[in-house]
């Protein structure tokens, strides 16, 4: 017999809220990947993998942002697998705000149209990157202020942004819950990515939330205990 879902329960895990920031987080695409939106109480915010692969799923962003009336001040690719960057596009047009992911990418994502083909995505023009970010840059937007990590190993140019105030790191598809980033894939290296975890994230903190780019939350400590790769 099937587990009744809790709608309840399921869209309150969409929402987070940890001080003065909040983070709206839409399961977009195929392949489920976690996109973001977080912003504060200025109402300044950024977008995070934006995987949009449909006019419906575009709008759903569009009406929250309008609804809460943010100001996107920029688009943030935690890497550039073609599920993480679809709605590049629609996003920078619509909000005039500026791309930014790290340089090292730029092969994959210059191939994203030959990749997304395997999935049947519809043929989009990526928008080249207008920030170029490296590790240890720091992001600013409203009251809030991410620090880069440079993370490759599930992907070239892959990055977590880790928020000290608010005991966060944004982690794309280097680290899950019980899992890590496949590394099978082109650029991939299973040793780089579990010597970056193990040097940049498993040294944040064990409360340290972690927000990965597919499913459900998690915590560093849980991690440490619990996935069986670290």
């Amino acid at each position: 017999m099937k587990k009744k879902i809790n709608l309840k329960e399921y869209f309150d895990a969409m929402k987070i809220k940890i001080n003065d920031l909040n983070i709206r987080i839409f399961h977009f695409n195929i392949i489920q990947v976690n996109t973001l939106i977080c912003y504060d109480e200025t109402k300044s915010g950024v977008i995070v993998d934006p995987g949009m692969s449909s006019k419906e799923e575009q709008q759903m962003l569009l009406d929250f942002i309008t609804k809460e009336n943010i100001d996107v001040k920029y688009i943030i690719n935690t890497h550039p697998h073609i599920d993480h960057i679809l709605g590049n596009e629609f996003c920078v047009q619509q909000f005039n705000a500026p791309l930014v992911a790290h340089e090292a990418g730029l092969p994959v994502y210059n191939n994203a149209n030959r990749d997304g083909a395997q999935f049947r995505f519809p043929i989009c023009e990526y928008p080249m990157y207008d920030i170029m970010i490296d590790d240890g840059d720091n992001l600013t937007f409203g009251n809030q202020t991410w620090k880069v990590l440079y993370t490759p190993g599930h992907c070239a140019g892959s990055v977590c942004w880790f928020d000290e105030k608010n005991q966060l790191v944004i982690a794309g598809d280097v680290l899950f819950a019980g899992s890590i980033g496949r590394t099978d894939l082109p650029t991939g290296n299973f040793q780089q990515l579990i010597t970056n975890i193990k040097e940049k994230l498993l040294t944040l903190g064990d409360e340290t939330l972690v927000i990965p780019g597919h499913a459900e939350t998690t915590t560093i400590g849980n991690e440490k205990m619990n996935n069986p790769y670290l």
